[in-house]
């Protein structure tokens, strides 16, 4: 029987001098004591059998050197040749005391004697490493898997500039064959330093071209990453690291390591560490770092699998090490962790096929090409930004990375066609053009203002006879109704025209040149406000909205170019579909009635990560998955106002209690009720947010006792409080209890009738109905928000 040993990466011990390239370790079966890098070899390196002595076989190397060519120069693990040899001997401490010197340089694979060698597994991505294995005839046009896009693309756009990543240390532009390059040779050098097919690998980044990289070079070789952002808690980011079984990290930069190093060093397993960021230098003088633990830098990972990727070309024997095994279809390719309703994050399974489903249908959204440029401010680890980063690199466009800090000045220097965004950042560009047109001159803020105005009233009468509205009703309007609506929102509209294409030319040049989007901006990861939706479509600045969810990879619904329709989501991408249910009795109800909206299609994940129960309830038996959103499906009509509007989706809130910020981020109110509850001022409250900047809350207030504390705070207690000051009185008291919350509340309406099974705002076992008490004061929200 054939015996592997992992003598891990980096290790060196001492001084050799030897002229043989092949060596052969003798040593007894005793107690070792093996040292790498000062710290001890890994535990897992035992001898095999009882007896006292073994023989194993190290590859041949030309570079068994002395430890300062070791400082000079990143180690290579590609001149290992799996040879048994016959001389020589390594460094080990026994109980007899022997003691041999060597400089061994990355990992060493050790077999003990045997006739037959066993070939290593290495799984590969049909397309993108087609050439090492002199595959012929090719196509690059069906994709197997997520980074088969990259062959493609370099094939088909080769020196198109594919990314711009200008806020990094060192800027970066790489070209279409320069982004395969860099992902192949990433891919190589995780490989030569440990990572097998179908380990995680965790990958704690921010935006930027080299998490790209980083993401695609872990694919490639087979293994599955694990993301997150670099601003999550500790905490979290260990709980997702242990969760998933992850062996390895990359991180953004020096400083995440060092704020994660001390939980890490006491509680997971990391084989080694990867900065994309950053020199690694700064690790060995700060207190907070895995002792023990290899570090690299991207550039030593880059230089390593160069190397070795050059070696395979070179030799055929060195190929002949191992068995290709092409990666998967439906094999696991990313882990991506969503807030759950217990506080633990749970891990959605995403295969190639899922991701590949968005790649494949999501042109008909965007119907870019090379040319086009993008802005790119997402976190990465979001499905939504990645999945469509994986979509504009197939279509050869030119991706530009930037932030909130540089957002405005990259919108007007680059001028994009198209930006990926969430609700928030229109808001913010929404509200950053009322600035600029209020601090205007007087003469200018009324032109600007009264034609805006103008373009509002024209676009809502275009809408209407063009068929471009909503409707819920199933009954077919009149013939004549329909047909005297049609032509006095056409007259109306053909008088304003004049005025909005004035409109055009004063007042909306400006603003497009200050914000680019000439083409499209995409937003999704929550809704947009209606008064923002309206005031782009107006200025002639398209946003289209898309619905989806980490569980479907995540698009299923989106609107189109050409079927824009406000407030809506517009209709199922291709090859999916969407039914609305009865939320108590499971019952497809008909299109026009509000109900649970469920999808199912080729995008719905596997599974949730060891967490069976949990996607059992996500996903029934026939496939459909439980979006926990509340919606309906706009009835067809061949004649009115929504004539062109059938199948199309609007979501009206979620079913469950997860509130979505503007932001993206997702929040469980749960939480800061039980800790609001404390407050001897509060009798019953419900946390609101959805869709806002901020949380709110609804409060019942305990009247008695806030009458109490405001006697205690002021000398003139009044008798009588007013909803404003009990507000006031409430907001600094629910800031003391919820301090520890990781978010806080922000604007409170007080009400005072209480939540009561009667009025239907509580269930039978004493819990608030949040949907309806949200839908019931839903105009008084809307006022808070203002």
């Amino acid at each position: 029987m054939k015996y592997i040993y992992d003598l891990s990466p980096v290790f060196s011990i001492s001084k050799f001098k030897a002229s043989h390239t092949k060596t052969l370790i003798h040593f007894t079966h005793t107690t070792y004591k093996m040292f790498v890098n000062g710290g001890l070899l890994n535990p897992l390196f035992q001898v095999p059998s009882m007896s006292d002595s073994m023989s194993i076989a190290i590859a041949s190397t030309n570079y068994i050197v002395s430890p300062s060519y070791h400082r000079r120069r990143p180690p290579f693990c590609y001149q290992f040749q799996y040879q048994y040899v016959n001389a020589g001997n390594v460094l080990f401490h026994s109980k007899k005391g022997t003691r041999d010197r060597v400089s061994l340089l990355n990992r060493i694979r050790a077999y003990s004697e045997s006739k037959t060698e066993e070939k290593e597994v290495r799984k590969y991505s049909p397309i993108l490493e087609s050439q090492l294995l002199s595959e012929k005839n090719v196509s690059t046009d069906e994709l197997k898997a997520i980074p088969d896009i990259w062959r493609s693309s370099a094939e088909k756009f080769g020196d198109r500039v594919a990314l711009v990543d200008p806020h990094h240390d060192p800027p970066t532009n790489m070209t279409y064959n320069q982004l395969e390059e860099d992902i192949l040779n990433f891919c190589e050098g995780l490989r030569v330093i440990g990572i097998k097919p179908c380990e995680k690998v965790a990958l704690f980044a921010d935006n930027s071209c080299r998490w790209l990289v980083a993401d695609q070079g872990v694919m490639a070789t087979g293994a599955i990453n694990v993301v997150r952002g670099s601003r999550s808690s500790v905490e979290e980011l260990l709980h997702i690291y242990t969760h998933s079984e992850s062996v390895a990290l990359v991180v953004d930069n020096p400083e995440l390591y060092h704020r994660i190093a001390t939980g890490f060093n006491s509680k997971a397993s990391v084989r080694f560490v990867i900065l994309l960021w950053g020199d690694k230098s700064s690790l060995n003088s700060h207190s907070h770092i895995m002792e023990g633990i290899p570090a690299y830098t991207y550039k030593e990972i880059i230089d390593i699998g160069h190397e070795h990727r050059m070696l395979l070309v070179d030799s055929h024997d060195a190929r002949e090490k191992y068995v290709y095994e092409p990666i998967k279809s439906d094999d696991v390719a990313a882990l991506i962790y969503t807030s759950g309703t217990t506080g633990n994050p749970k891990g959605v399974m995403l295969t190639h096929t899922n991701l590949l489903h968005q790649v494949n249908n999501l042109w008909d959204i965007l119907p870019a090409g090379p040319g086009d440029r993008f802005v790119s401010m997402l976190p990465p680890w979001h499905a939504y930004e990645r999945a469509v980063e994986y979509l504009i690199f197939a279509l050869g466009i030119e991706q530009v990375y930037t932030n909130v800090k540089y957002l405005k000045d990259d919108l007007r220097h680059y001028q994009p066609q198209y930006m990926i965004s969430v609700p928030l950042v229109f808001e913010t560009l929404y509200n950053g053009i009322q600035k600029q047109i209020s601090t205007s001159s007087a003469i200018r803020k009324v032109i600007a203002l009264s034609l805006i105005k103008i373009s509002l009233a024209y676009m809502e009468f275009k809408n209407i006879y063009q068929g471009e509205c909503l409707s819920r009703s199933q009954k077919e309007p009149s013939y004549i109704s329909a047909t005297l609506d049609w032509i006095y929102a056409r007259i109306v509209a053909a008088f304003l025209l004049p005025l909005h294409l004035l409109a055009k030319k004063l007042v909306y040049t400006k603003i497009h040149s200050s914000i680019g989007i000439s083409k499209a901006g995409i937003c999704g990861g929550g809704s947009l406000p209606l008064h923002v939706d309206k005031f782009f479509e107006a200025i002639g600045t398209k946003v289209q909205v898309g619905y989806g969810l980490t569980e479907s990879s995540p698009v299923i619904a989106a609107r189109q170019p050409y079927l824009n329709v406000l407030r809506s989501v517009g209709r199922p991408i291709r090859d999916t579909e969407i039914k609305i249910v009865d939320d108590e009795t499971g019952q497809d109800l008909p299109h026009g009635s509000k109900g649970i909206v469920k999808a199912r299609g080729p995008q719905i994940m596997q599974g949730y990560y060891k967490n069976p129960e949990a996607t059992k309830q996500a996903i029934d038996e026939d496939g459909w998955l439980n979006t926990g959103d509340i919606g309906w499906i706009c009835p067809s009509h061949s004649l009115g106002r929504s004539r062109n509007s059938g199948g199309i989706i609007v979501l009206e809130g979620r079913s469950k209690d997860t509130i979505v910020l503007s932001t993206g981020e997702n929040v469980e109110p749960e939480q800061i009720e039980e800790a609001a509850m404390r407050s001897n001022l509060i009798q019953q409250i419900v946390v609101i947010g959805q869709d806002q900047r901020r949380l709110g809350a609804i409060i019942v207030p305990n009247k008695e006792e806030i009458l109490l504390a405001s006697k205690n705070s002021s000398d003139n207690g009044n008798a009588q409080l007013t909803k404003h000051q009990m507000a006031a009185i409430l907001s600094q008291d629910l800031r003391k209890w919820t301090s520890d919350c990781s978010f806080q509340v922000g604007p409170i309406l007080v009400i005072e009738d209480p939540f009561t099974i009667d009025s239907g705002l509580m269930t039978a076992t004493m819990k608030i109905r949040r949907n309806k008490v949200v839908e019931l004061y839903k105009d008084q929200i809307d006022d808070l928000y203002k």
